[in-house]
């Protein structure tokens, strides 16, 4: 009897034709039956919006041989919700989403829809993997990491990830030579300043455009922006369960 393939769902939120999904199509097919719901157009930093206030579509589209792929006009989140209620008829084996265009080590996870979308399968009990590769360019080169996301994924799915946990997985661009490996990390105590440039438009109206400096307060060697730094691929654990289990005891002491 033949033995039945893992089902793996995918997403992302630069959109369903970017070269960082088909990236992630490519080394998922190797390891089982693929489905794809992605917007229909880029989401960066939407973080775990939904859509409340106006209709969602979603519209199969012919972009990967052999993967049933569907585009959607909604959030990274409305994708995975929208599969999970109405598209699939089983519960996936893994999702994944990515691959990110541009880091999304430590504080950019909360703001990433990549990460979100790999938040939301988890909330619903399915293995999840968010992956990023630190170049912006939509031209950037996906086959150094391709082994390194297909090794990953397959050890996901072999182990056990508890309920709650999924992984945020970054990959960096080596200058010279092959990546150095993977190392498990913890999220980097870092932040983003940003200022925001007043300009006017052609009518007289002031608007604002945002600008920043990513500012890491952490010198630890054990962090995400460490790992990627040296050369490593960066693997955090991450929860969607945002409680501060340290500081109850603390809290328990005040005078609330």
């Amino acid at each position: 009897m033949k033995k039945k393939k893992p089902l793996i769902l995918v997403s992302n939120d630069d959109g369903i034709t970017s070269p960082g999904i088909a990236a992630l199509i490519a080394v998922a097919m190797e390891l089982g039956d693929v489905i794809v719901v992605a917007p229909d157009k880029p989401q960066s930093g939407m973080g775990h919006a939904i859509t409340i206030n106006q209709p969602i579509r979603i519209t199969a589209v012919n972009l990967y041989d052999g993967v049933k792929a569907y585009q959607c006009t909604g959030t990274p989140v409305d994708c995975v919700k929208i599969a999970i209620d109405k598209l699939l008829t089983a519960k996936p084996d893994l999702m994944v989403s990515g691959v990110n265009h541009g880091s999304n080590a430590s504080i950019n996870v909360i703001y990433s829809g990549t990460m979100s979308a790999a938040v939301e399968a988890s909330i619903d009990g399915i293995k999840a993997i968010g992956f990023s590769l630190c170049d912006y360019s939509w031209d950037a080169n996906f086959e150094v990491v391709k082994p390194y996301m297909k090794q990953i994924m397959e050890s996901v799915m072999k182990n056990n990830l508890p309920y709650g946990t999924l992984l945020n997985v970054n990959m960096p661009v080596p200058k010279m030579g092959e990546i150095k490996g993977i190392k498990i990390c913890r999220q980097a105590l870092a932040k983003w300043k940003e200022s925001f440039d007043q300009r006017t438009d052609p009518f007289g109206r002031d608007y604002f455009w945002m600008t920043g400096n990513f500012i890491n307060m952490d010198e630890g060697n054990d962090t995400d922006e460490w790992a990627l730094k040296e050369g490593y691929i960066s693997v955090v654990p991450t929860m969607f369960d945002l409680t501060d289990h340290r500081r109850i005891g603390l809290l328990n002491q005040w005078d609330l």
